[in-house]
């Protein structure tokens, strides 16, 4: 289970977060949607400790690990996962470096020992079959289309079996049939994994596919947050405009004036 309570983060004098509140239930995923801008990725950067927040409490299986530093920290968040927006592989690695490089700098999360060769390998092409990317290991990122970069980064994720996922505007920058295939991806990890997830995004389709809950990023809260077809039925523009999004063609939404 994921915890926050009343967190706040200020960049200089923008405030981003600003007394936020969330629990997710564990094996559940709450998406987050809200306009860009609006702070949903710092979220995520505040959960997995890549920023450290102004104040407030963020809680993961009762460990209250917003006030842990160094070692502990980091053993606190390391059953944590991240598919960050442009998928953040190692340019330099090949696709079966980049999946295998968290297990081979730290071995078994639960035992400490070093895996052999052999079970990197074996672990690794299971992780791109899952995502059908089976045969890709020897690829350059620089070989894969965007879509498949993405694939990449969940394939890092299902190779060290983190309890907690989270998720980066996933379906960002690829066409309708890419951006179903990352959401068909996402729940099928969900299920592989049993995980706690938080995506974040601006794609209502997305959200209503892989989504337990919907919540919406607004004035630096979640203004609101509830099962997918009760958040539907919320009387706000932002919600009421991407309730339209998905009933009528979108060219309607077009200016006259153009």
């Amino acid at each position: 289970m994921i915890e926050i309570e009343d967190l706040w983060k200020s960049y200089g004098s923008h405030k981003v977060i600003k007394g936020l509140f969330a629990r997710i239930e564990k094996g559940k995923t709450l998406v987050v949607l809200g306009r860009s801008g609006v702070g949903k990725s710092v979220l995520l950067k505040l959960i997995i400790g890549i920023t450290k927040a102004d104040k407030g409490v963020i809680r993961i299986d009762n460990t209250l690990i917003s006030e842990l530093k160094g070692e502990k920290k980091y053993k606190a968040i390391r059953n944590m996962g991240m598919l960050f927006q442009g998928a953040a592989l190692f340019d330099s690695m090949n696709i079966e470096e980049n999946i295998a490089f968290y297990l081979r700098q730290h071995g078994n999360p639960l035992t400490g020992k070093r895996y052999t060769k052999k079970e990197l390998n074996d672990m690794v092409s299971h992780a791109l079959e899952i995502v059908d990317l089976a045969g890709t290991e020897k690829k350059m990122p620089s070989d894969l289309s965007g879509g498949m970069r993405k694939r990449v980064g969940i394939a890092r994720l299902i190779v060290y079996r983190p309890k907690y996922l989270l998720y980066d505007e996933p379906t960002t920058g690829l066409d309708p049939i890419t951006a179903m295939q990352i959401n068909e991806l996402i729940v099928k990890t969900q299920n592989e994994l049993q995980a706690t997830s938080i995506v974040v995004t601006h794609d209502i389709i997305s959200a209503l596919f892989v989504g337990d809950q919907l919540a919406l990023h607004k004035d630096g809260v979640l203004a609101y947050m509830d099962k997918p077809d009760l958040f539907l039925q919320i009387d706000d523009p932002v919600i009421a405009f991407l309730k339209q999004t998905i009933e009528k063609d979108p060219r309607s939404f077009r200016r006259k004036n153009r």
